[in-house]
């Protein structure tokens, strides 16, 4: 017990090493929080457009254009994405949290276009009919009858991608930003006892990813309860 609480007194209180770990999950939260946004936005945007294709035709261009934008985006690593946004694209911003951002938040727009387009697609048609014969026209059939109904069909999907794009920002640090991730690594670079720094490193991040997952279960309750 004398030698664990050692450790954790080495590892963390000493030099106040802890605010490594408090930096890079500043970082990790803000990072994950806009991704979000972007990621949201942009996907829902890209679902609406390739349903729109695929059920009524035309927007043959925009659609090819998603197509690319999915294919390169889910089919590269996204530790490769994040260095070329930043060594190559982005190699003039020198902010690499708006760097992360930007490469986190297209990744998960491409991953939250097919869920969304999945739920989209799986609506009966005949709800775009009765939409129609209430005098809607398509976008507003769209936004009134046909998303809510499809967020509602494709949430948990979704709470697995926040969750999985939370655990992947982990990889900023191949970029030098501080992360949570980089955060322990400096951690255990600095007492060569790598245990405690990357088991405290895996506890924040269980403990975020059990946060997140109640705020979803909740969510998904308050649906239900309203389709009632």
């Amino acid at each position: 017990m004398e030698t664990l609480i050692q450790k954790f007194v080495q590892n963390f209180i000493e030099n106040q090493r802890y605010l490594y770990l408090l930096r890079g999950l500043g970082n990790t939260i803000i990072i994950t929080v806009f991704a979000l946004i972007i990621g949201v936005v942009m996907g829902f945007l890209v679902a609406v457009i390739r349903s729109t294709h695929d059920k009524r035709g035309g927007l043959n261009f925009v659609n090819f254009i998603c197509k690319i934008f999915l294919t390169v985006w889910r089919g590269t690593p996204t530790v490769v994405q994040v260095m070329i946004m930043y060594y190559v694209i982005l190699v003039s911003v020198n902010n690499k949290i708006l760097v992360a951002v930007i490469a986190f938040g297209l990744n998960s727009a491409a991953y939250v276009a097919e869920i969304v387009r999945s739920g989209i697609m799986s609506i009966d048609e005949g709800q775009f009919e009765a939409g129609r014969s209430l005098g809607l026209n398509y976008a507003q059939t769209m936004r009134l009858i046909i998303l809510p109904q499809a967020f509602k069909n494709v949430l948990p999907a979704l709470g697995n991608e926040f969750i999985t794009l939370l655990k992947e920002t982990s990889v900023s640090g191949y970029i030098g930003m501080m992360d949570l991730t980089k955060g322990a690594d400096i951690i255990r670079s600095q007492t060569y006892e790598p245990i405690m720094p990357l088991l405290g490193c895996a506890a924040i991040y269980l403990v975020l990813v059990m946060l997140l997952t109640t705020v979803l279960q909740k969510l998904e309750g308050r649906l239900r309860n309203s389709d009632r």
